[in-house]
């Protein structure tokens, strides 16, 4: 096929993320240049390098924790001596915080900074896409405070790693960040039984309390929705009991606590196992036995879940979903799954299967943009420099529904079109438009048409042609190829 048809429309669009200038016109082979792309691995470590890692969150997370308690202790003692109003207290404490807030809402803006750039330049945007797939998939949300410096770095540190790979590799690598361990809330959940949950269970039945079953803290949420969004699904057939069971055998993942971190403390690790709150015993999930083990009972039990056949077809439909169309056909996510099995969860193979698919490349075989992939498919065609201030973009995602790494549940952000398409959202994207046109810098002696052209090639119908043609300025121009309702479709 033609490289500059479309299949090539599709590749940079449908698979990656939107064209850059002249990119269609170098792809060669569309299906070969994706499959370079699994062949290469993510891009962008360079400009991530220099970024926190998850413990060095966590480090700071304690400091600040420290500062914290020893300023309030002062201005309690203070208080007390000079009988100095509460208000006046707490505006103190809050100054003397605040250098600790700036730096933290620095690093975040050159975390959101780091993953734009890479967006807007890189060479293997079809594995870019796949990085914020997964990084949806595993959803966690920064509107819960303790996870909102750690979001991002769990893209970095356990999606990016093996997004190439195999998914149960990258499970465990999620199910032990501490971002995913703060937001479902497995960082203190104790085992009924464990040493801590008997020594709880001592301490309240002396002062009266009857039920001792939830006295050591046992947590559900992590075993939940590791059953229910991350793996087998919710259609799988397992039933409360096996939930209930998954979540006995992952009490004890947790992380470093501040305490840790105090008197010289040093963690060399952002995941903890604390063998005092694991529930003892043999577990039984989904009609498998898995022995006591620690740490090790809770890895295994993550291992068989990565390679049921109800975990090939759930990931399977997920990815053919976000790739060719909200109903996707299933010739296709069958031969999916069967890859995945056959090749004991190796996504690359999986996503092979999906690239050598003629389903993929169907002409009806579309999704409309979501708010992420917009902003990103405009940064992309008129390479904007963002400079390292990620506000705009920030903002925008804000006010178009889909703000960074902040879902409304576990289940991240919605990948049905319809979800997208109302008229408030459109009028929405109309001022984004104009707000992104605003960032373009002077793009030399080429005309708008010309540029539109080489970003859109067939798909740049006669109606947005003339509409640029007619534009008073080359940002009116940019603003109107971003508002086009061509643009806003992944075809």
């Amino acid at each position: 096929m033609n490289a500059t048809g479309s299949a090539a429309l599709s590749a940079v669009n449908r698979f990656g993320l939107g064209a850059r200038p002249g990119e269609l016109n170098d792809i060669g082979q569309p299906q070969d240049w994706l499959l370079s792309q699994i062949a290469r691995g993510p891009d962008g470590d360079k400009l991530f390098e220099d970024l926190p890692t998850s413990l060095d969150y966590l480090r700071g997370q304690a400091l600040f924790q420290q500062t914290r308690r020893k300023l309030t202790d002062e201005a309690r003692s203070r208080r007390d001596t000079l009988k100095k109003d509460a208000e006046s207290n707490a505006a103190a404490l809050q100054q003397a915080l605040k250098p600790y807030r700036e730096e933290e809402r620095n690093k975040l803006l050159a975390e959101a900074a780091a993953r734009c750039q890479v967006a807007t330049t890189t060479d293997t945007p079809f594995v870019e896409r796949l990085v914020r797939f997964w990084s949806n998939h595993f959803a966690v949300s920064v509107d819960k405070v303790s996870v909102r410096p750690l979001a991002a770095p769990m893209e970095r540190e356990a999606i990016r790693p093996h997004v190439t790979g195999r998914f149960a590799d990258m499970l465990l690598a999620v199910e032990t960040h501490p971002a995913m361990l703060l937001y479902l809330d497995n960082v203190r959940s104790t085992g009924p039984n464990s040493p801590l949950g008997r020594r709880i269970a001592q301490r309240l039945a002396r002062k009266g309390a009857q039920d001792k079953g939830k006295a050591g803290g046992l947590n559900e949420n992590l075993g939940r929705e590791t059953m229910e969004l991350h793996t087998v699904g919710v259609n799988a057939g397992y039933t409360q009991a096996d939930v209930t069971e998954l979540a006995r055998a992952l009490t004890g993942w947790s992380i470093p606590f501040p305490r840790d971190f105090a008197n010289g403390g040093q963690p060399d690790s952002a995941f903890a196992f604390r063998a005092k709150t694991h529930e003892p015993g043999d577990r039984r999930v989904m009609g498998r036995t898995f022995q006591a083990d620690g740490f090790g009972q809770g890895r295994a039990i993550l291992a068989f879940l990565a390679r049921q056949p109800a975990t090939a077809r759930h990931l399977s439909l997920q990815l053919a979903r976000h790739f060719v169309s909200d109903n996707p056909p299933a010739s296709l996510v069958k031969r999916m799954a069967q890859s995945y099995l056959e090749h004991d969860t190796s996504l690359a193979a999986v996503y092979r299967t999906l690239i050598e698919s003629p389903e993929a490349w169907e002409a009806d075989a579309r999704k409309f943009r979501t708010p992420q992939d917009f902003v990103t498919a405009s940064l992309r065609a008129a390479q904007i420099d963002l400079g390292g201030k990620p506000q705009i973009v920030l903002g925008l995602l804000r006010k178009l529904g889909e703000p960074l790494f902040e879902p409304r549940s576990p289940a991240g952000f919605s990948d049905n079109s319809a979800n997208w398409m109302d008229p408030d959202a459109l009028w929405k994207r109309v001022q984004a438009a104009e707000a992104l046109s605003t960032r373009v810098a002077a793009r030399g002696g080429e005309e708008p048409l010309a540029w539109a052209q080489s970003v859109l090639g067939p798909l740049l119908d006669e109606d947005t042609a003339q509409a640029i043609q007619r534009a008073e300025s080359k940002r009116q121009a940019h603003a109107t190829l971003f508002a086009s309702p061509t643009f806003q479709w992944r075809a």
